[in-house]
Protein backbone atom coordinates (compact mmCIF):
# COMPACT_ATOMS: atom_id res chain seq x y z
CA UNK A 1 0.00 0.00 0.00
CA UNK A 2 2.85 2.32 0.87
CA UNK A 3 4.36 1.68 -2.61
CA UNK A 4 1.10 2.78 -4.27
CA UNK A 5 1.02 6.00 -2.22
CA UNK A 6 4.64 6.74 -3.12
CA UNK A 7 3.89 6.13 -6.80
CA UNK A 8 0.86 8.46 -6.71
CA UNK A 9 2.92 11.16 -5.05
CA UNK A 10 5.62 10.81 -7.69
CA UNK A 11 3.09 11.12 -10.51
CA UNK A 12 1.55 14.21 -8.88
CA UNK A 13 4.94 15.86 -8.49
CA UNK A 14 5.77 15.10 -12.12
CA UNK A 15 2.54 16.70 -13.35
CA UNK A 16 3.15 19.77 -11.23
CA UNK A 17 6.70 20.08 -12.50
CA UNK A 18 5.51 19.91 -16.09
CA UNK A 19 2.84 22.52 -15.48
CA UNK A 20 5.08 24.90 -13.65
CA UNK A 21 8.19 24.21 -15.62
CA UNK A 22 10.25 24.61 -12.45
CA UNK A 23 12.17 21.35 -12.80
CA UNK A 24 12.19 21.03 -16.61
CA UNK A 25 15.58 20.28 -18.13
CA UNK A 26 14.72 21.19 -21.75
CA UNK A 27 15.29 24.94 -21.25
CA UNK A 28 13.22 25.61 -24.38
CA UNK A 29 11.62 29.02 -24.56
CA UNK A 30 10.31 29.07 -28.13
CA UNK A 31 9.59 26.86 -31.12
CA UNK A 32 12.69 25.71 -32.98
CA UNK A 33 12.38 22.62 -35.17
CA UNK A 34 15.69 21.96 -36.94
CA UNK A 35 16.16 19.41 -39.70
CA UNK A 36 18.74 16.67 -39.63
CA UNK A 37 22.08 16.84 -41.39
CA UNK A 38 20.83 14.01 -43.60
CA UNK A 39 17.87 16.09 -44.81
CA UNK A 40 19.96 19.23 -45.17
CA UNK A 41 22.63 17.53 -47.26
CA UNK A 42 20.20 15.71 -49.54
CA UNK A 43 19.15 17.42 -52.74
CA UNK A 44 18.45 16.52 -56.33
CA UNK A 45 20.71 18.48 -58.74
CA UNK A 46 18.33 18.03 -61.67
CA UNK A 47 15.39 19.31 -59.67
CA UNK A 48 17.41 22.25 -58.36
CA UNK A 49 18.65 23.24 -61.83
CA UNK A 50 15.33 22.77 -63.61
CA UNK A 51 13.38 24.67 -60.95
CA UNK A 52 15.89 27.50 -61.25
CA UNK A 53 15.41 27.81 -65.00
CA UNK A 54 13.32 30.68 -66.27
CA UNK A 55 11.14 28.55 -68.50
CA UNK A 56 8.32 30.29 -70.36
CA UNK A 57 7.42 28.39 -73.56
CA UNK A 58 6.45 30.19 -76.73
CA UNK A 59 2.63 30.40 -76.48
CA UNK A 60 2.33 29.98 -80.25
CA UNK A 61 4.05 26.57 -80.25
CA UNK A 62 3.05 23.51 -78.21
CA UNK A 63 5.74 22.41 -75.77
CA UNK A 64 7.84 19.40 -76.75
CA UNK A 65 9.47 18.02 -73.61
CA UNK A 66 12.56 16.04 -74.58
CA UNK A 67 13.61 16.09 -70.93
CA UNK A 68 11.44 13.52 -69.17
CA UNK A 69 12.97 10.12 -68.46
CA UNK A 70 9.57 8.45 -68.12
CA UNK A 71 8.83 6.36 -71.23
CA UNK A 72 5.10 6.35 -70.49
CA UNK A 73 4.61 10.14 -70.52
CA UNK A 74 3.23 10.52 -74.05
CA UNK A 75 1.24 7.29 -74.18
CA UNK A 76 2.92 5.97 -77.31
CA UNK A 77 4.83 3.25 -75.42
CA UNK A 78 2.62 0.90 -73.42
CA UNK A 79 3.34 -2.21 -71.33
CA UNK A 80 2.62 -5.61 -72.81
CA UNK A 81 -0.89 -7.04 -72.22
CA UNK A 82 0.72 -9.93 -70.35
CA UNK A 83 2.12 -7.48 -67.81
CA UNK A 84 -1.27 -5.90 -67.18
CA UNK A 85 -2.97 -9.30 -67.00
CA UNK A 86 -0.47 -10.53 -64.42
CA UNK A 87 -1.16 -7.63 -62.07
CA UNK A 88 -4.92 -7.75 -62.65
CA UNK A 89 -4.96 -11.42 -61.66
CA UNK A 90 -3.13 -10.75 -58.40
CA UNK A 91 -5.42 -7.87 -57.52
CA UNK A 92 -8.52 -9.95 -58.20
CA UNK A 93 -7.46 -13.04 -56.26
CA UNK A 94 -6.53 -10.98 -53.20
CA UNK A 95 -3.53 -13.15 -52.38
CA UNK A 96 -1.00 -10.33 -51.94
CA UNK A 97 -2.81 -7.62 -50.01
CA UNK A 98 -0.77 -8.04 -46.85
CA UNK A 99 2.81 -7.48 -45.81
CA UNK A 100 5.52 -9.71 -47.19
CA UNK A 101 9.08 -10.47 -46.12
CA UNK A 102 11.14 -7.27 -46.10
CA UNK A 103 13.49 -8.64 -48.76
CA UNK A 104 10.63 -9.94 -50.91
CA UNK A 105 8.53 -13.08 -51.34
CA UNK A 106 10.69 -16.14 -52.13
CA UNK A 107 8.75 -16.89 -55.33
CA UNK A 108 9.25 -13.37 -56.64
CA UNK A 109 12.95 -13.38 -55.74
CA UNK A 110 13.40 -16.72 -57.50
CA UNK A 111 11.68 -15.32 -60.58
CA UNK A 112 14.23 -12.49 -60.66
CA UNK A 113 17.08 -14.96 -60.16
CA UNK A 114 15.86 -16.91 -63.20
CA UNK A 115 15.40 -13.71 -65.22
CA UNK A 116 18.96 -12.50 -64.57
CA UNK A 117 20.66 -15.84 -65.21
CA UNK A 118 22.83 -14.06 -67.82
CA UNK A 119 24.50 -12.22 -64.94
CA UNK A 120 25.89 -15.41 -63.41
CA UNK A 121 24.77 -18.18 -61.07
CA UNK A 122 22.32 -16.70 -58.57
CA UNK A 123 19.50 -18.01 -56.39
CA UNK A 124 16.58 -16.39 -54.62
CA UNK A 125 18.87 -15.85 -51.62
CA UNK A 126 20.99 -13.52 -53.76
CA UNK A 127 18.04 -11.25 -54.62
CA UNK A 128 16.54 -8.40 -52.63
CA UNK A 129 13.40 -6.73 -53.95
CA UNK A 130 13.18 -2.96 -53.60
CA UNK A 131 10.81 -0.09 -54.25
CA UNK A 132 12.25 0.72 -57.66
CA UNK A 133 15.84 0.77 -58.88
CA UNK A 134 16.45 4.06 -57.08
CA UNK A 135 15.67 2.33 -53.80
CA UNK A 136 18.05 -0.47 -54.81
CA UNK A 137 20.83 2.08 -55.37
CA UNK A 138 19.99 3.73 -52.05
CA UNK A 139 20.39 0.44 -50.17
CA UNK A 140 23.66 -0.35 -51.96
CA UNK A 141 25.17 3.01 -51.08
CA UNK A 142 23.81 2.84 -47.53
CA UNK A 143 25.41 -0.50 -46.85
CA UNK A 144 28.81 0.24 -48.40
CA UNK A 145 29.61 3.91 -47.73
CA UNK A 146 29.45 6.29 -44.80
CA UNK A 147 30.73 9.68 -43.60
CA UNK A 148 34.37 10.31 -44.50
CA UNK A 149 34.35 7.85 -47.38
CA UNK A 150 33.99 8.47 -51.10
CA UNK A 151 32.43 6.73 -54.08
CA UNK A 152 33.37 6.93 -57.74
CA UNK A 153 30.60 7.97 -60.13
CA UNK A 154 30.61 8.67 -63.88
CA UNK A 155 30.66 12.14 -65.43
CA UNK A 156 28.35 12.70 -67.20
CA UNK A 157 26.19 10.58 -64.97
CA UNK A 158 22.77 10.15 -63.42
CA UNK A 159 22.28 12.69 -60.62
CA UNK A 160 20.62 10.23 -58.21
CA UNK A 161 24.05 8.92 -57.18
CA UNK A 162 25.04 12.32 -55.84
CA UNK A 163 21.63 12.83 -54.24
CA UNK A 164 21.91 9.57 -52.34
CA UNK A 165 25.57 9.85 -51.37
CA UNK A 166 25.70 13.40 -50.09
CA UNK A 167 22.91 12.80 -47.59
CA UNK A 168 25.15 10.25 -45.91
CA UNK A 169 28.12 12.60 -45.91
CA UNK A 170 29.82 10.55 -48.62
CA UNK A 171 32.07 12.40 -51.06
CA UNK A 172 31.38 11.97 -54.78
CA UNK A 173 34.44 11.67 -57.00
CA UNK A 174 33.75 11.90 -60.71
CA UNK A 175 35.50 9.76 -63.27
CA UNK A 176 35.32 11.03 -66.83
CA UNK A 177 33.57 9.46 -69.79
CA UNK A 178 35.08 10.41 -73.14
CA UNK A 179 32.64 11.61 -75.82
CA UNK A 180 35.13 11.11 -78.65
CA UNK A 181 35.37 7.41 -77.69
CA UNK A 182 31.65 6.70 -77.43
CA UNK A 183 31.70 7.61 -73.75
CA UNK A 184 34.23 5.03 -72.63
CA UNK A 185 35.78 5.56 -69.20
CA UNK A 186 39.07 7.43 -68.89
CA UNK A 187 40.71 4.53 -67.08
CA UNK A 188 43.87 6.40 -66.07
CA UNK A 189 41.88 9.22 -64.53
CA UNK A 190 39.52 6.72 -62.85
CA UNK A 191 42.36 4.91 -61.13
CA UNK A 192 43.90 8.19 -59.95
CA UNK A 193 40.79 8.91 -57.87
CA UNK A 194 41.02 5.78 -55.71
CA UNK A 195 42.34 6.05 -52.17
CA UNK A 196 41.99 4.23 -48.85
CA UNK A 197 38.58 5.83 -48.24
CA UNK A 198 37.02 4.81 -51.56
CA UNK A 199 34.07 2.58 -50.71
CA UNK A 200 32.65 1.62 -54.10
CA UNK A 201 32.74 2.17 -57.85
CA UNK A 202 29.45 2.78 -59.65
CA UNK A 203 29.31 1.51 -63.22
CA UNK A 204 26.29 2.56 -65.31
CA UNK A 205 25.83 0.37 -68.36
CA UNK A 206 23.96 1.09 -70.59
CA UNK A 207 24.32 4.72 -69.67
CA UNK A 208 21.97 7.43 -68.57
CA UNK A 209 22.49 10.11 -69.89
CA UNK A 210 24.86 9.02 -72.67
CA UNK A 211 23.12 5.97 -74.10
CA UNK A 212 26.50 4.25 -74.38
CA UNK A 213 27.04 0.50 -74.13
CA UNK A 214 30.43 -0.73 -72.91
CA UNK A 215 32.24 -3.47 -74.80
CA UNK A 216 33.34 -6.64 -73.07
CA UNK A 217 37.01 -5.64 -73.20
CA UNK A 218 36.28 -2.22 -71.69
CA UNK A 219 34.30 -3.73 -68.82
CA UNK A 220 37.14 -6.18 -68.19
CA UNK A 221 39.57 -3.26 -67.99
CA UNK A 222 37.33 -1.59 -65.40
CA UNK A 223 37.16 -4.84 -63.44
CA UNK A 224 40.97 -5.12 -63.49
CA UNK A 225 41.21 -1.74 -61.77
CA UNK A 226 38.56 -2.68 -59.20
CA UNK A 227 40.31 -5.98 -58.46
CA UNK A 228 43.70 -4.30 -58.14
CA UNK A 229 42.35 -1.90 -55.51
CA UNK A 230 39.93 -4.34 -53.80
CA UNK A 231 37.00 -2.13 -54.72
CA UNK A 232 33.43 -3.47 -54.87
CA UNK A 233 31.22 -2.43 -57.79
CA UNK A 234 27.65 -1.17 -57.78
CA UNK A 235 26.34 -1.93 -61.26
CA UNK A 236 23.41 0.24 -62.33
CA UNK A 237 21.98 -1.97 -65.08
CA UNK A 238 18.39 -0.76 -65.23
CA UNK A 239 18.80 -0.42 -69.02
CA UNK A 240 20.18 -3.93 -69.53
CA UNK A 241 19.08 -5.36 -72.89
CA UNK A 242 18.33 -1.83 -74.18
CA UNK A 243 20.97 -2.18 -76.87
CA UNK A 244 20.79 -1.23 -80.53
CA UNK A 245 21.93 -3.31 -83.53
CA UNK A 246 25.67 -3.89 -83.55
CA UNK A 247 25.90 -3.63 -79.75
CA UNK A 248 25.93 -6.33 -77.09
CA UNK A 249 25.22 -6.01 -73.39
CA UNK A 250 27.49 -7.72 -70.86
CA UNK A 251 26.61 -7.74 -67.19
CA UNK A 252 29.59 -6.65 -65.09
CA UNK A 253 29.03 -9.59 -62.77
CA UNK A 254 29.20 -12.11 -65.61
CA UNK A 255 32.77 -11.01 -66.38
CA UNK A 256 34.03 -10.64 -62.81
CA UNK A 257 36.38 -13.29 -61.43
CA UNK A 258 37.14 -11.73 -58.06
CA UNK A 259 35.32 -8.42 -57.70
CA UNK A 260 32.05 -8.60 -55.71
CA UNK A 261 29.18 -6.83 -57.46
CA UNK A 262 25.81 -5.48 -56.38
CA UNK A 263 23.72 -5.30 -59.56
CA UNK A 264 20.65 -3.03 -59.60
CA UNK A 265 17.78 -3.56 -62.01
CA UNK A 266 14.01 -3.53 -62.20
CA UNK A 267 10.82 -3.42 -64.22
CA UNK A 268 10.85 0.35 -64.71
CA UNK A 269 12.21 0.83 -68.22
CA UNK A 270 12.12 -2.45 -70.11
CA UNK A 271 8.58 -3.25 -69.02
CA UNK A 272 7.34 0.37 -69.23
CA UNK A 273 5.88 0.50 -65.71
CA UNK A 274 8.05 2.98 -63.76
CA UNK A 275 5.21 3.87 -61.41
CA UNK A 276 4.91 0.28 -60.20
CA UNK A 277 8.14 0.77 -58.24
CA UNK A 278 9.69 -2.65 -58.57
CA UNK A 279 13.46 -2.90 -58.49
CA UNK A 280 15.99 -5.39 -57.21
CA UNK A 281 19.51 -5.95 -56.03
CA UNK A 282 21.33 -9.07 -57.17
CA UNK A 283 24.30 -10.01 -54.98
CA UNK A 284 27.24 -11.52 -56.87
CA UNK A 285 29.87 -12.77 -54.47
CA UNK A 286 31.94 -15.77 -55.52
CA UNK A 287 34.39 -15.56 -52.61
CA UNK A 288 31.90 -14.72 -49.84
CA UNK A 289 33.33 -11.22 -49.41
CA UNK A 290 29.84 -9.77 -48.95
CA UNK A 291 28.89 -11.86 -45.92
CA UNK A 292 28.33 -8.78 -43.75
CA UNK A 293 26.92 -6.83 -46.68
CA UNK A 294 24.16 -9.42 -47.09
CA UNK A 295 23.16 -8.99 -43.46
CA UNK A 296 23.35 -5.23 -43.79
CA UNK A 297 21.10 -5.19 -46.85
CA UNK A 298 18.55 -7.35 -45.03
CA UNK A 299 18.62 -4.95 -42.07
CA UNK A 300 18.15 -1.91 -44.31
CA UNK A 301 15.29 -3.58 -46.19
CA UNK A 302 13.39 -3.91 -42.91
CA UNK A 303 13.24 -0.11 -42.54
CA UNK A 304 10.39 0.17 -45.06
CA UNK A 305 9.04 -3.41 -44.84
CA UNK A 306 9.76 -4.31 -48.43
CA UNK A 307 8.50 -3.53 -51.92
CA UNK A 308 4.95 -3.41 -53.28
CA UNK A 309 3.42 -6.84 -52.61
CA UNK A 310 0.91 -6.72 -55.48
CA UNK A 311 3.69 -6.28 -58.02
CA UNK A 312 5.73 -8.95 -56.24
CA UNK A 313 2.82 -11.35 -56.68
CA UNK A 314 2.67 -10.57 -60.40
CA UNK A 315 6.42 -10.66 -60.90
CA UNK A 316 6.84 -14.37 -61.78
CA UNK A 317 4.17 -14.14 -64.51
CA UNK A 318 5.51 -10.80 -65.80
CA UNK A 319 9.05 -12.07 -66.19
CA UNK A 320 7.99 -15.42 -67.64
CA UNK A 321 5.11 -14.50 -69.94
CA UNK A 322 6.14 -11.21 -71.56
CA UNK A 323 6.94 -12.21 -75.16
CA UNK A 324 10.38 -11.47 -76.65
CA UNK A 325 8.66 -9.66 -79.53
CA UNK A 326 7.56 -6.96 -77.08
CA UNK A 327 11.16 -6.21 -76.12
CA UNK A 328 12.30 -6.35 -79.73
CA UNK A 329 9.62 -3.89 -80.86
CA UNK A 330 10.51 -1.46 -78.07
CA UNK A 331 14.22 -1.47 -78.85
CA UNK A 332 13.48 -1.19 -82.58
CA UNK A 333 11.36 1.90 -81.94
CA UNK A 334 14.02 3.56 -79.82
CA UNK A 335 16.71 2.78 -82.39
CA UNK A 336 14.61 4.27 -85.18
CA UNK A 337 14.09 7.41 -83.10
CA UNK A 338 17.82 7.60 -82.29
CA UNK A 339 18.81 7.36 -85.96
CA UNK A 340 16.22 9.94 -86.94
CA UNK A 341 17.38 12.43 -84.31
CA UNK A 342 21.07 11.81 -84.95
CA UNK A 343 20.85 12.25 -88.73
CA UNK A 344 18.83 15.44 -88.35
CA UNK A 345 20.84 17.08 -85.59
CA UNK A 346 24.27 16.36 -87.03
CA UNK A 347 23.32 18.64 -89.96
CA UNK A 348 22.75 21.57 -87.59
CA UNK A 349 25.66 23.97 -87.28
CA UNK A 350 26.98 24.34 -83.75
CA UNK A 351 25.64 21.02 -82.50
CA UNK A 352 27.39 17.64 -82.23
CA UNK A 353 25.16 14.69 -81.41
CA UNK A 354 26.73 11.43 -80.28
CA UNK A 355 24.87 8.40 -81.57
CA UNK A 356 23.87 6.19 -78.62
CA UNK A 357 24.37 2.46 -78.53
CA UNK A 358 21.34 1.81 -76.36
CA UNK A 359 19.14 3.01 -73.48
CA UNK A 360 16.75 5.85 -74.36
CA UNK A 361 18.85 9.02 -74.42
CA UNK A 362 21.21 11.03 -76.61
CA UNK A 363 23.78 13.61 -75.58
CA UNK A 364 24.28 16.59 -77.88
CA UNK A 365 27.35 18.81 -77.66
CA UNK A 366 26.95 22.58 -78.05
CA UNK A 367 29.77 24.64 -79.54
CA UNK A 368 28.91 27.44 -77.16
CA UNK A 369 31.49 29.77 -78.70
CA UNK A 370 29.31 29.84 -81.85
CA UNK A 371 26.36 31.07 -79.82
CA UNK A 372 27.81 34.20 -78.19
CA UNK A 373 24.41 35.33 -76.87
CA UNK A 374 24.56 32.44 -74.38
CA UNK A 375 27.29 31.94 -71.82
CA UNK A 376 26.14 28.49 -70.67
CA UNK A 377 24.05 25.52 -71.72
CA UNK A 378 21.47 26.69 -69.17
CA UNK A 379 20.98 29.95 -71.05
CA UNK A 380 20.88 28.04 -74.36
CA UNK A 381 18.09 25.80 -73.02
CA UNK A 382 16.11 28.71 -71.59
CA UNK A 383 16.17 30.55 -74.92
CA UNK A 384 15.28 27.37 -76.80
CA UNK A 385 12.17 26.96 -74.65
CA UNK A 386 11.22 30.63 -74.89
CA UNK A 387 11.51 30.75 -78.69
CA UNK A 388 10.76 27.22 -79.86
CA UNK A 389 9.00 25.50 -76.92
CA UNK A 390 11.53 22.64 -77.01
CA UNK A 391 12.83 21.59 -73.60
CA UNK A 392 16.01 19.52 -73.23
CA UNK A 393 17.89 18.88 -70.00
CA UNK A 394 21.04 21.01 -69.78
CA UNK A 395 24.33 19.18 -69.40
CA UNK A 396 24.93 20.75 -66.02
CA UNK A 397 22.28 18.37 -64.66
CA UNK A 398 24.82 15.61 -65.31
CA UNK A 399 27.96 17.55 -64.26
CA UNK A 400 28.76 18.05 -67.96
CA UNK A 401 28.36 21.61 -69.25
CA UNK A 402 27.87 22.61 -72.89
CA UNK A 403 25.77 19.56 -73.65
CA UNK A 404 22.08 18.79 -73.59
CA UNK A 405 20.32 15.45 -73.16
CA UNK A 406 17.24 14.46 -75.12
CA UNK A 407 14.99 11.45 -74.60
CA UNK A 408 14.10 9.16 -77.47
CA UNK A 409 10.78 7.84 -76.15
CA UNK A 410 8.60 10.66 -77.48
CA UNK A 411 6.42 9.96 -80.55
CA UNK A 412 8.30 10.03 -83.84
CA UNK A 413 6.44 13.04 -85.20
CA UNK A 414 7.47 15.03 -82.12
CA UNK A 415 11.13 14.17 -82.72
CA UNK A 416 10.82 15.39 -86.32
CA UNK A 417 9.18 18.64 -85.23
CA UNK A 418 11.66 19.18 -82.39
CA UNK A 419 14.61 18.78 -84.76
CA UNK A 420 13.10 21.32 -87.16
CA UNK A 421 12.66 23.83 -84.37
CA UNK A 422 16.17 23.16 -83.07
CA UNK A 423 17.58 23.84 -86.53
CA UNK A 424 15.63 27.09 -86.81
CA UNK A 425 16.86 28.19 -83.39
CA UNK A 426 20.50 27.44 -84.18
CA UNK A 427 20.34 29.13 -87.58
CA UNK A 428 19.11 32.27 -85.86
CA UNK A 429 21.74 32.36 -83.13
CA UNK A 430 24.80 30.73 -84.74
CA UNK A 431 27.65 33.17 -85.32
CA UNK A 432 31.00 32.78 -87.04
CA UNK A 433 34.05 34.36 -85.45
CA UNK A 434 35.69 37.36 -87.16
CA UNK A 435 38.53 35.33 -88.68
CA UNK A 436 36.17 32.91 -90.37
CA UNK A 437 34.02 35.77 -91.67
CA UNK A 438 37.14 37.50 -93.06
CA UNK A 439 38.26 34.27 -94.75
CA UNK A 440 34.84 33.83 -96.35
CA UNK A 441 34.82 37.43 -97.56
CA UNK A 442 38.28 37.02 -99.04
CA UNK A 443 37.27 33.74 -100.67
CA UNK A 444 34.21 35.43 -102.18
CA UNK A 445 36.30 38.35 -103.44
CA UNK A 446 38.84 36.01 -105.07
CA UNK A 447 36.02 34.04 -106.65
CA UNK A 448 34.64 37.19 -108.22
CA UNK A 449 38.11 38.06 -109.56
CA UNK A 450 38.31 34.60 -111.10
CA UNK A 451 35.01 35.24 -112.90
CA UNK A 452 36.59 38.23 -114.60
Amino acid sequence: MKDLKDLSALQLNTRNAVKGGSSSSSKRTKWNVPITDFARLTHNPIRAIVEGLKIAPNPDKPLIALSIGDPTTFGNLKPAPEVIDALRSVVQDGSHNGYGPSTGFPQARQAVADYVSHQGDVTANDVILCSGASCALDLCLSVLAGPGQNILIPRPGFSIYRTLAEGFGVECRYYDLMPDRNWEVDLVQLESLIDANTAALIVTNPSNPCGSVFSRSHLEAILDIAEKHFLPIIADEIYEHFVFPGQEFYAVSSLSKKVPVLSCGGLTKRFLVPGWRMGWIVIHDRDNLFQDVRKGLANLSARILGANTLVQGALPAILKNTPPAFYDDLVSTLYRHAELAYKSIKQIRGLRPIMPGGAMYMMIGIDISRFPEFETDLEFVQALVAEQSVFCLPGQCFEYPNYVRIVLTVPEEMIVEACKRLEEFCQKHYKLDDNVILEQQQHGFLAKLADY
